[in-house]
């Protein structure tokens, strides 16, 4: 049988929780206590660990990174607290091995938000957990409309979080005060958020679903790389030939080579928008190269003829090298908007199971793509089962990562939706 949670009707999920008015907010300026010092040597780590393993409850995690600044996607700042034992900050660098406070604490329930971004780089440095709250997605699930941090704290708890130095550059040593600051407050209020979510979660009989999902996430293994990255070049859609695209392949390639090497993030070393530009220009020569904008800058100018040269050796390719001009996704799914012309069929049960899932979405107050993985939901429908009875299709999803929840939710209706209407 289908699970049939509560009928929200036209129930507002951000209103179900009683929050205070957001116009009412209080500005959160300090942690209770004051910026805690950087925690930066064994000794001072020890005490931490002694601490929080002397605290109760969840322990709130948040690690900060320098995206945009830097190659790697490492942890450069780690900030943990718990009831009874305070915030610590926990320095990375002058620390890479916290394998002994992440298996101290490897039995207690993390508290983190978006914490399929953070795990990875938390994973480096030897901090693992068993357990997770995920607050962006618990969110999610409870219907709420924005779930950033600041926006979900002001919501649910009626405090205002200053979000200035989301962005920052967190490589950087030593690390300002304000920016500190910023980064204590981040778990300052993680585990009432966490509480006030679950709450909410199950007065809409949802809980059991997120701890499907906070589960999941634990158990996702590690990103495999793309086989060509090179491909999301931003503006690479205006590249017409597969020689451009050869170009673009090159340029690619040795800016990520020199970003890597630098440990630079690579649209620091040449934009993306510099090397469509490059392409699509085709210069004859290395000067009319630095004539292009971006290219004629002093710091360009320098590198220029690394760019000659990858520009170079994508025009002596010969033909068989040339890359393809569109990519198979390993699975012979077409994009959705190339299915009319491939397979009208196919085509007609794609409008249907979007029409079920945008439908079942809205019911529950929750996005499409948490009711179910966008791209399990094209692989059924470009290719159902053979036999289109409910057991299949549930034997389908579950062979695609949909969690038990999502099925007992939507494996009937994608039957149905699977199913060629009648004349």
């Amino acid at each position: 049988m289908r699970q049939q949670p509560p009928d929200f009707g036209d129930e507002e999920p951000e209103e179900t929780v009683d929050a205070p008015d957001a116009l009412a907010a209080v500005p959160l300026l300090e942690p209770v206590g004051g910026i805690p010092p950087v925690t930066s040597t064994p000794e001072a780590l020890a005490d931490v660990l002694r601490r929080m393993t002397n605290g109760a409850g969840p322990i709130a995690i948040d690690a900060e990174r320098a995206s945009g600044y830097r190659y790697s996607q490492r942890a450069y700042l780690v900030q943990m607290r718990r009831t009874g034992a305070g915030t610590a900050i926990i320095d990375p660098i002058a620390l890479p091995d916290l394998s002994e406070p992440g298996g101290a604490l490897q039995d207690v329930e993390w508290v983190l938000h978006a914490a399929s971004q953070d795990l990875p780089c938390l994973a480096e440095v030897g901090m693992v957990p068993q357990k997770i709250f995920d607050t962006e997605l618990a969110g999610r699930l409870a219907g709420f409309e924005r779930v950033g941090l600041a926006a979900m704290v002001e919501r649910v708890l009626g405090y205002g979080l200053e979000k200035g130095h989301s962005a920052a550059d967190w490589s950087t040593r030593p690390l300002p005060d304000p920016w500190l600051r910023y980064a204590a407050l981040d778990v300052e209020l993680l585990v009432d958020l966490r509480d006030a979510l679950e709450a909410e979660l199950d007065k809409q009989c949802k809980l059991g679903w997120a701890q499907e999902e906070f589960a999941a996430v634990l158990a996702t293994p590690p990103r495999e790389p793309r086989a060509e990255p090179w491909r999301r070049t931003s503006g690479i859609h205006r590249v017409r030939n597969r020689r451009q695209l050869a170009a673009v392949r090159e340029l690619w390639q040795s800016r990520d080579e020199l970003a890597r090497t630098r440990d630079i993030a690579p649209g620091r070393v040449l934009p993306d928008s510099a090397i469509i530009a490059a392409v699509l220009a085709a210069p004859a020569d290395i000067d009319a190269l630095r004539k292009l904008p971006v290219f004629s800058g002093p710091r360009q100018r320098r590198l220029a003829s690394r760019w000659w040269d990858a520009l170079v050796a994508a025009a002596k390719l010969p033909d068989s090298a040339l890359p393809t001009a569109t990519v198979s996704n390993g699975e012979n799914v077409p994009p959705p908007n190339r299915w009319a012309e491939r397979d009208v069929v196919a085509a007609g049960r794609l409008a249907r199971v979007r029409a079920v899932l945008n439908a079942e979405a809205s019911r529950l107050h929750m996005p499409v793509e948490n009711l179910l993985e966008p791209a399990l939901s094209r692989r059924l429908a470009w290719s159902p089962p053979v036999e289109l009875q409910v057991e299949a299709v549930t034997a389908a999803l579950r062979a695609g990562g949909a969690r038990e929840w999502q099925i007992s939710v939507v494996a009937d209706e994608l039957t149905d939706a699977l199913r060629e209407p009648a004349p």
